[in-house]
């Protein structure tokens, strides 16, 4: 989809349909609104005298235009109470106006800058908020089905953001072409996530980022089997030798021109399909183990922004990639493996098997000597008892690094809530045998994860993000469909881009 950026006015436009906020309740029309009321005279405000739109959220109306604009149609978008609203509804504002077209059979739209005016949102974070909105909410995945030439012709092929001045223009393509960027990363991710586990394997995401790095210009590594072995990885191998499907330690590596910026490491989990090994999961929902490398795709998405936008930090990303299952050869609870670090672990639960990865993906990060290290993973199902579907859990052992990541959740709407990781947590993952156990039991099951990645972590400022509530959703939310959400990559990118 084409996303353009032009200056002109309102009416003198050309499109099949341009779009325009309402507030809720509101009576004195704003921003866009206000001037198609203007030039249609009173089609609008007479709508609204009628009762036949209220500006609820995300609710929309189309009108059909007779007189006074050059575009056939208007769309109403209700954005709800002006006092509740903010940049993430914006977001969803867009999203519902892109889909309500798209289901209409429309090919293209306007979006004037001044679609909404409130003081509620800096105006350079608007074009940002358009096209994020648009894209992300038009997301579909279809690669698996028969019929792709029927998805295709229901399709949107452009999208125009109108502005007023020349130096909102050049301000407006700016920020569009990042947000741009940032949203094809998103898919990127959601791509990978939906991918079924017998096309998306760890072969499969070492090629693609191998591609990634080819087309953007980053720098490519893999280990395969025999290679993790001889670092001593213990635990990531022992995860993986339940599988026919080989394992893969993937790194992608953005350097930039200049010298002396800080480096980031971002390790992301790529279980490819968890059946929970030889602690086997319920059969119920299992198809949806295939989300279990989110953590390792949002990596690969962040990656590819963060090399497109050319980002002044050094960022590595580690995406350890294996299937967890059950065979013969598979671990077994009670084996005891033997880290990287030299750290021995007892395996209390086979499926706890993230944790297992992770540590030596930590370990091997400290070889970068990175300024922070941030982890995602689609880590615990305590984590959606805790906070649900709709929030992400971090915990970490440097309250800066933590705000940095909370303050990029305020803008991106990617919402996070601090978890603690007090000593006492650390006796429930203590061991009779070995160094430590990778599994706590049933209290605390979100934090106990974070404090077995925490003994890995080192001095390092570091951070864990735990998305098994994020990663996916089974029901269609404002500009997130139903399925992949590729949580995490827009939250990294607005990270980096404020380091």
């Amino acid at each position: 989809m084409k996303i353009r950026t032009i200056q002109e006015k309102i009416g003198n436009v050309k499109d099949e349909i341009i779009i325009a906020g309402v507030f809720e309740e509101t009576k004195v029309l704003s921003g866009a609104a206000s001037t198609i009321d203007k030039l249609t005279r009173g089609m609008l405000k007479e709508v609204l005298d009628y009762g036949d739109f209220s500006g609820k959220l995300y609710k929309t109306l189309m009108l059909y235009v007779k007189k006074g604009l050059q575009t056939k149609r208007v769309l109403l978008v209700g954005l709800g109470k002006e006092q509740e609203f903010n940049l993430d509804k914006l977001r969803g504002a867009a999203s519902s106006a892109a889909c309500c077209i798209r289901d209409f059979g429309l090919k293209s739209f306007v979006v004037p800058f001044s679609f909404v005016q409130t003081e509620n949102i800096i105006s350079r974070d608007k074009a940002a908020a358009f096209v994020e909105g648009i894209l992300l909410g038009l997301y579909k995945f279809d690669d698996f089905k028969s019929n792709q030439r029927g998805s295709r012709q229901n399709r949107i092929n452009s999208a125009t953001i109108l502005v007023n001045s020349m130096d909102e223009l050049k301000k407006t393509r700016i920020e569009a072409g990042r947000a741009g960027s940032v949203a094809r990363a998103v898919c990127t991710a959601r791509d990978l996530v939906s991918r079924p586990g017998n096309s998306a394997t760890p072969s499969f995401l070492a090629e693609t980022a191998r591609s990634m790095a080819k087309a953007s210009g980053l720098i490519f590594k893999v280990l395969d089997e025999k290679g993790i072995k001889k670092l001593g990885m213990g635990a990531f191998s022992g995860v993986a030798q339940g599988s026919n499907e080989p394992a893969r330690f993937i790194v992608l590596e953005h350097k930039p021109a200049r010298k002396k910026v800080p480096s980031v490491v971002l390790i992301g989990k790529a279980i490819t399909f968890d059946s929970g090994g030889i602690s086997l999961k319920p059969a119920g929902k299992m198809e949806e183990m295939k989300t279990d490398m989110a953590g390792g795709a949002a990596v690969l998405g962040t990656l590819q922004a963060v090399a497109e936008l050319n980002l002044p930090v050094h960022v590595i990303g580690i995406v350890p990639a294996t299937e967890n299952l059950p065979s013969g050869r598979a671990l077994k609870p009670g084996d005891i493996v033997k880290s990287m670090s030299g750290k021995t672990i007892e395996v209390i639960s086979t499926d706890a098997e993230g944790r297992l990865i992770l540590c030596d993906a930590l370990t091997y990060a400290a070889r970068y000597k990175p300024s922070a290290v941030i982890d995602l993973a689609t880590l615990t199902g305590a984590c959606i008892i805790a906070l649900g579907n709709d929030v992400t859990a971090v915990m970490g052992n440097d309250e800066k690094l933590i705000g940095k990541i909370r303050k990029a959740a305020d803008t991106t709407g990617e919402r996070v809530w601090q978890l603690p990781l007090w000593q006492e947590y650390g006796e429930l993952i203590k061991s009779d045998i070995a160094d430590i156990k990778n599994a706590g039991g049933r209290p605390a099951g979100t934090i106990t994860a974070g404090y077995f990645l925490k003994e890995f972590a080192g001095d390092i400022p570091w951070a864990h993000l735990d998305i098994a509530g994020t990663a996916w959703t089974d029901r269609n939310k404002p500009y997130v469909p139903k399925g992949a959400s590729g949580v995490g990559v827009r939250l990294l990118v607005e990270m980096l881009e404020k380091w």
